[in-house]
């Protein structure tokens, strides 16, 4: 009785193979019938050989058949690097089929062995019969590793085979975010803010893949790379320093540097900045990618930015936080030490979910400043859900903050405090977005710790704020929008509600419960038809008291900054902002004109004008009458001017020189507020990865 099963073979790869599964063979082992197939094909045709061959020749035993048995015959055989056929083991109930599979298997022929890097190899097979036999039924064979040791010339290979690849700018189509840089962001903000696009501006940073659709960033460098053929010509001036692809990950590491070099021609200071760093990006799988920046900073600054640095000091004998920087320790006699680490994770399962954990900044909005959420402190903990679909963008960010003042320290500790917001931004029509906030504070008070209450993404904050008491939440609201003209003139603003009291909003009695702000911008790009123009007007205004709180510790603000706009409140400012780029050169100048009211804290008057986002309003001045830059009223100008030379657009490696004028005069000269003027010079070579912000 010649009858054959109908197959089901599970291929077991030996460990010379590595971790790979049977498509990854170089080729498959090849029977005489099957020479003439097109390489990937050979698997299937080895398939069916091997299953034709078993059926022709095995016959089940008289003694199997007549007892009616019901069971399988399972084979263990592999094809050496002869190519010849060797049974390893037989697993069946009756010895009568294990001697026959061991007949069958040796009247098969030697073919050409399966190879790997081009030389014959090892490879092992399970082969499962059914029994009562039926006839064949070909099926693919799967593959399998064994934990077999692997032979010494594939394991002493081991290293010299790790699959190498070229890199091809993976990090424009990934998950990681773009380094927040105004002057960077200002290169792509044409092509994400045409009519017709479905797409969101305000939540920011922005993941590469999300700009690459509608901004191809290598096409954009491939028209500044410079002809260079040597390895150092290509690392400085065209590629990163290091890369790393394989089939499933890719990495680029590099260093960096934040040189500057300048003068403070009116304070007679020799200024400087010395920042080494080292950064890597890259992506593991299709969905996960990560950056990080670890940067080791020494500097000495302009007089005006040493004394702002030192007047938010925080407790604990540290001279000095770095705005948007952090704590710094002294270095020598008159200089800061200020280390920081930086970084996320992204994962993204679909097109509709992005996720992230990091230390950085998050920013809100389409304007210069931001009266939501801006990049202005110094970087801090946070996880970010972003989901997409439809018209809809929704994002929810939780943050981790300290307040490091001496009066709320305790027990030597910086006081923590947390925040919960969530932005959700609306495509209505094809030229119209707006956008929906809300935040709420809450402090680490009675061991409350994160409030999981906040957890969940789509509730009105201020409902949970009432119901966990209404002094142990501050909650803030607010509104964004934007509107294309054309392709080319958008108009975007802001609208921050701190206190939400409709009477004394709309009373006009100037209540400290007012607390609003807003802000109304407008873009023109390609200005008067020059390409590479970009043109920008700002105007904001911040009332009194806003973004502080009765409760000292739950103000809008991080290590003794302010979250939101740089001058923090009881102001009102104009900004003209003008970018070019043309190849590798670019300028940006930059005019901030503002009226200003800040405290005047000295001893006949202590009273809180609404200022200081760290004042309490329980010392306000009073309920009512209270008017913008009310205090000790202040005019300010600062003007910034700045050119330079992009040396690699791959790490945003630039050469550049400014020159700063700031112009300071306060109704009253006190301790920390008096009359000032500036005029900083600064020459430097930086990588260009955060936002300096050189105008408070």
């Amino acid at each position: 009785m010649k009858i054959v099963a109908s197959i089901l073979f599970c291929l077991f790869i030996i460990p010379s193979f590595s971790q790979t599964n049977i498509s990854s063979f170089e080729k498959y082992p090849v029977f005489p019938e099957c020479a003439a197939v097109e390489i990937d094909q050979l698997e299937n045709c080895f398939n069916n050989t091997l299953q034709s061959f078993v059926y022709s020749n095995f016959v089940v035993p008289e003694v199997v058949s007549s007892e009616n048995y019901k069971g399988t015959l399972a084979v263990f055989f592999e094809i050496n690097k002869e190519g010849s056929f060797r049974v390893i083991l037989v697993d069946a109930v009756y010895e009568e089929l294990k001697e026959e599979a061991n007949r069958v298997f040796g009247l098969l022929p030697k073919i050409q062995p399966a190879t790997y890097n081009a030389k014959p190899a090892y490879v092992q097979f399970t082969l499962s019969l059914n029994i009562p036999l039926e006839a064949p039924v070909p099926v693919e064979i799967e593959s399998k590793i064994t934990s077999e040791t692997q032979p010494d010339e594939v394991v002493l290979n081991e290293y010299d085979n790790i699959e190498k690849l070229p890199y091809e700018n993976e990090e424009y189509t990934s998950q990681i975010n773009i380094p927040l840089s105004h002057h960077n962001y200002s290169l792509f903000d044409p092509a994400l803010n045409r009519i017709g696009q479905n797409n969101h501006t305000a939540q920011k940073p922005y993941v590469y893949a999300e700009v690459n659709r509608y901004y191809n960033f290598e096409a954009e460098n491939d028209k500044i790379l410079k002809n260079k053929t040597s390895w150092f010509g290509r690392k400085f001036w065209n590629e990163h320093m290091v890369t790393i692809k394989g089939k499933d990950y890719w990495i680029t590491l590099d260093p960096g540097v934040d040189l500057q070099v300048g003068k403070d021609t009116d304070a007679d200071i020799d200024t400087y900045n010395n920042t080494r760093l080292v950064y890597t990006q890259g992506g593991i799988g299709k969905n996960f990618n990560f950056f990080a920046v670890i940067y080791e900073s020494q500097g000495r600054f302009a007089d005006y930015f040493n004394r702002f640095a030192e007047a938010r000091r925080p407790d604990g004998g540290n001279p000095a936080i770095i705005p948007g920087r952090g704590i710094a320790k002294e270095f020598k006699t008159d200089s800061y030490d200020y280390p920081i680490a930086t970084g996320h994770i992204s994962y993204s399962p679909s097109k509709t979910f992005n996720f992230q954990l990091g230390h950085g900044k998050n920013f809100i909005g389409d304007g210069y400043r931001s009266l939501l959420l801006s990049d202005n402190s110094s970087p801090y903990p946070f996880f970010k859900v972003n989901t997409t679909f439809w018209k809809l963008k929704y994002t929810n960010t939780w943050m981790s903050l300290r307040d490091v003042r001496s009066a709320v320290t305790a027990d030597g500790s910086f006081r923590t405090k947390y925040i919960a917001n969530h932005y959700l931004s609306y495509n209505i029509t094809k030229r119209l977005n707006i956008g929906l906030f809300e935040s709420v504070i809450w402090q680490n008070d009675n061991d409350r710790g994160f409030d999981f209450n906040y957890l969940n993404p789509i509730i009105f904050y201020r409902a949970i704020e009432f119901s966990t008491g209404s002094r142990g939440g501050n909650a803030i609201i607010g509104l964004s929008s934007k509107f294309k003209f054309t392709d080319k003139v958008n108009a975007y603003g802001q609208l921050i509600i701190d206190e939400f009291s409709s009477s004394d909003i709309s009373g006009g009695n100037g209540s400290y419960k007012n607390k609003i702000g807003y802000q109304l911008g407008a873009k023109y790009y390609d200005a008067f038809s020059v390409d590479g123009l970009y043109l920008q007007a700002e105007y904001n205004r911040v009332r009194p008291y806003t973004y502080s709180h009765n409760t000292v510790v739950l103000n809008y603000g991080h290590n003794n900054q302010s979250l939101a706009h740089t001058l923090g409140a009881n102001f009102s400012e104009f900004i003209g902002i003008a970018r070019y780029q043309k190849g590798r050169i670019f300028g940006d100048a930059k005019v901030v004109v503002a009226k200003r009211g800040f405290e005047f804290n000295t001893p006949e008057d202590m009273n809180f004008y609404g200022g200081s986002i760290y004042g309490t309003e329980d010392d306000r001045i009073s309920d009512n009458g209270n008017d913008l830059a009310q205090g000790n009223t202040t005019d300010f100008l600062h003007a910034e001017l700045q050119a330079g030379y992009l040396l690699n657009p791959a790490t945003n490696l630039k050469i550049y020189a400014s020159v700063i004028f700031r112009d300071f005069k306060p109704e009253l000269n006190t301790d920390n507020v008096f009359e000032n003027q500036t005029t900083w010079v600064n020459f430097g070579i930086r990588t260009d990865l955060f936002n300096w912000y050189y105008d408070f």
